[in-house]
C-alpha cells in the first residue's frame, strides 16, 4: 500500500483547514498580548504546524495504520524516557528536552493511541461484545495513561479515558458490558469525591491534585491563598472584559490577565480572551471550534470505512473534552487542571498534535471521495 496518492485538488477539504488557520491566529495574537517573547515562537509553531497538516493530510490513513504496533511501544519508548530524563516545569515532569524545542511526548500520545484503538476496534469488530475484548483494550489503553498519571498530567489522563470510552461505545460495545461498568464506575467516583472531602488519601492522586478538587467542591472551606488564585482571577479578568472586551475599548495597557493569570498563554488562554475580547469574542472563539468539531463528525459519518470512521470519532472526542475542559477551567465551571484550548492555546507539542489529528481527518474526507471518483 502506497502512502500517497493521486487525490483531485477540488475534492481537498480547505474549509476546515481555513477554519484552523484562522483560530489558530487568533491564538497568535492573544499570546502576543500575554507575552512577546512567545510571540515568534508561536509563530513558528503554526508554520510547522500547517506544513504538517498538508503532508499528513496527502498520507493515506491506512498506510499510517499498519503501523500501529509500532507507534504503540514508540510512544510507551518516549513515555518512560520522559520518567528518566524528562524535564520539569511547575512539579511536573512531562517534557523531553530536545535542545531545539522541548518536547511533550503525552500530546502526541493521544493521536496514537487513537490509531491503535481505531485498529483494534477493526480487528475485533465481530467480538465486542466479549468481555475480554474489553479487558484487553483496557489493558492496553491504561499502560500509557498510568505513564501519564504519574508525570503528573491528571489532565491528558482524563483525555485519553473520554477517548477511550467514547471509541469502545462508537465500536459498539455491548450494554451488556458497559451497564455493569457504570454500576461499579459511578459508585467509585462518588466514593472518591467523599474521600476528597473527608481527607483520606487517593492513591491515583496526589496531595496536590486532591487539594484542587477538594477546593473547588468547597471553595468557601479553603484555607489555602493559592489554590483557587487562578480561578478566582481568571473569573474576574473574563468578567471585566464585558460584551465587546478591553482591547477595543480601553487599549492594550488596560489588560491584567498577562499579569494578574499564571500560565496565562496555555491552559488559561481563555481568560485572556475573554477579557481582551469580551463575551462576543469567546463566542467566536468558541463558535469555530464547535464547527470544527462538527465537521470532524460529518467527516466520521461518512468515512470509507470502519477504521476511518473510529479514527475520526477518536478525534472528535478529544477536541470536545479539550474545549469543555479548558473553558470550564477558565470560568471556574470544574476543578483546576491544566489543558491546552486546541489551536488556541501555546505550546508546540500542543499544536502540532492538533494539526497532525486536522491532517488525519482531511484524508478520511479524501479517501471517502476518491473512492467514489
Amino acid at each position: 500500500m502506497f502512502p500517497f496518492k493521486k487525490y483531485s485538488i477540488s475534492n481537498y477539504d480547505f474549509s476546515i483547514m481555513t477554519l484552523v488557520i484562522i483560530l489558530s491566529g487568533i491564538g497568535i495574537y492573544l499570546v502576543r498580548i500575554v507575552d512577546e517573547g512567545f510571540f515568534l515562537k508561536h509563530v513558528m509553531g503554526l508554520c510547522l504546524g500547517v506544513f504538517i497538516l498538508v503532508f499528513v493530510s496527502l498520507v493515506d490513513y491506512h498506510f499510517i495504520s499498519q503501523f500501529y504496533i509500532i507507534l504503540y511501544f514508540i510512544n510507551l519508548i518516549l513515555l518512560v524516557a520522559v520518567k528518566l530524563v524528562g524535564v520539569e516545569h511547575y512539579s511536573a515532569r512531562r517534557w523531553l528536552d530536545l535542545k531545539v524545542f522541548e518536547f511533550q511526548p503525552s500530546e502526541l500520545t493521544k493521536i496514537i493511541l487513537i490509531i491503535f484503538m481505531a485498529k483494534l476496534l477493526v480487528i475485533f469488530k465481530e467480538k465486542m461484545n466479549k468481555f475480554y475484548v474489553f479487558l484487553l483494550l483496557s489493558a492496553l489503553i491504561g499502560i500509557p495513561t498510568f505513564l501519564i498519571l504519574t508525570q503528573t498530567n491528571l489532565s491528558t489522563s482524563l483525555v485519553i479515558l473520554f477517548i477511550f470510552a467514547i471509541m469502545i461505545f462508537a465500536g459498539g460495545l455491548s450494554l451488556k458490558i458497559i451497564l455493569p461498568i457504570l454500576l461499579v464506575a459511578i459508585p467509585v467516583l462518588i466514593g472518591t469525591l467523599w474521600g476528597i472531602q473527608n481527607n483520606y488519601d487517593i492513591f491515583f492522586l496526589t496531595n496536590y491534585q486532591q487539594t484542587r478538587i477538594e477546593a473547588f467542591l468547597n471553595p468557601e472551606a479553603d484555607k489555602s491563598s493559592d489554590t483557587l488564585y487562578q480561578q478566582d482571577n481568571s473569573v474576574e479578568v473574563i468578567g471585566s472584559g464585558k460584551l465587546t472586551g478591553k482591547l477595543f475599548t480601553e487599549g492594550k495597557d488596560a489588560i491584567q490577565s498577562d499579569t494578574y493569570v499564571p500560565v496565562a498563554e496555555s491552559d488559561f488562554i481563555f481568560s485572556v480572551a475573554g477579557e481582551s475580547l469580551g463575551f462576543l469574542g469567546g463566542c467566536v472563539i468558541i463558535v469555530l471550534l464547535s464547527i470544527i468539531i462538527f465537521k470532524c463528525l460529518i467527516i466520521a459519518s461518512h468515512a470509507p470505512d470502519r477504521l476511518g470512521r473510529m479514527i475520526a470519532t477518536g478525534i472528535s472526542a478529544m477536541f470536545v473534552f479539550q474545549m469543555f475542559v479548558n473553558i470550564g477551567v477558565a470560568t471556574a465551571v470544574l476543578p483546576n487542571t491544566g489543558i491546552p484550548l486546541p489551536f488556541v492555546s501555546y505550546g508546540l507539542s500542543s499544536m502540532i498534535s492538533s494539526m497532525i489529528s486536522i491532517g488525519i481527518i482531511i484524508n478520511i474526507n479524501l479517501q471517502r471521495k476518491y473512492r467514489r471518483g
